[in-house]
């Protein structure tokens, strides 16, 4: 059977529920294979329209979203038409509530969320889109490699036009520091520690601060283009910041941040969201 490959097809950015970590922001690479007859053209599926219809199935069924397990004990889920609402027990005792519209969840028949249940979800997907000649639907999804530091953080971009304004969507990414013109691994594994599993709110979003039980609980709520975002979250796993959240006021708080501790050095910041994207900032004095 004649098969094609596209590799690093695109990349999803999504945040998931887990027992243990709680939210989670989390970039996979996707690797997509076809098989099946050939087509007049002696194609089994012409490569340009795998990049538009193939990622567009992709994006529309599991990017930039919130991905919640249906089969996890801690769910309490309640759809009521255009919306989504839910409340998810950790095992820790602590308590995350999510409200939004439809568009910024994806609903996952399983009791976690891991790559090859994901994998299988969007298999189903793309036989739905892909041409009668193609028969074999081969989708893998893997992780960055990344020698040195980096952190998994969620957020939402209330102003964006696009998928962006989701309030809990994700991100695995790399992060690099130079002091002075050096890296300093020290400082990128000092912050990737501080927001490792982190939600990164503004703090104009936040409406509440409120005790739930034994904890300590940020309310993040937002009006989009999309619709309206809530999100409450356990304090301990916040970290605000007074702009947006996006990638760079991200880099340009950790710049900033670290330059006002040691002022005599100049740092720079390459901060990455997800794969092969950032932004980089700069502060401090120059030697």
């Amino acid at each position: 059977m004649p098969r094609l490959f596209v590799e690093q097809l695109t990349v999803i950015d999504s945040s998931l529920l887990d027992p243990v970590r709680g939210l989670v922001g989390q970039s996979w690479i996707v690797d997509l294979e076809l098989g099946g007859a050939l087509d007049a053209q002696g194609m089994v599926f012409d490569f340009g329209l795998v990049k538009k219809r193939v990622k567009a199935a992709i994006d529309a069924q599991v990017d930039h979203k919130l991905l919640v397990p249906l089969q996890a004990s801690g769910l309490a889920l309640r759809e009521a038409g255009a919306e989504v609402a839910l409340e998810f027990r950790c095992e820790d005792g602590t308590v995350i509530q999510f409200r939004a519209p439809q568009s910024g969840a994806c609903l996952v028949d399983a009791a976690r969320i891991e790559s090859a249940v994901l994998e299988r979800l969007i298999t189903a997907e793309l036989t739905k889109v892909l041409p009668d000649n193609v028969t074999d639907v081969r989708v893998r999804l893997r992780l960055e490699h990344i020698d040195g530091a980096y952190y998994h953080y969620s957020h939402g971009l209330k102003k964006h036009q696009g998928q962006c304004q989701r309030i809990a969507h994700g991100h695995r990414s790399r992060l690099y520091i130079a002091r002075d013109g050096r890296r300093a691994e020290e400082l990128e594994a000092r912050w990737a520690e501080r927001w490792r599993d982190i939600y990164i709110g503004s703090r104009e979003d936040v409406i509440a601060e409120e005790t739930i039980g034994a904890y300590a609980y940020y309310r993040f709520r937002y009006r989009a283009p999309e619709g309206e975002f809530e999100l409450c979250l356990p304090q301990a796993r916040c970290y605000l910041i007074d702009t947006d959240s996006t990638v760079e006021h991200i880099a340009q708080h950790i710049a900033s941040t670290l330059a006002a501790a040691e002022p005599q050095h100049h740092f720079e910041v390459r901060a990455f969201e997800g794969v092969g994207k950032g932004a980089i900032a700069e502060a401090g004095q120059r030697r």
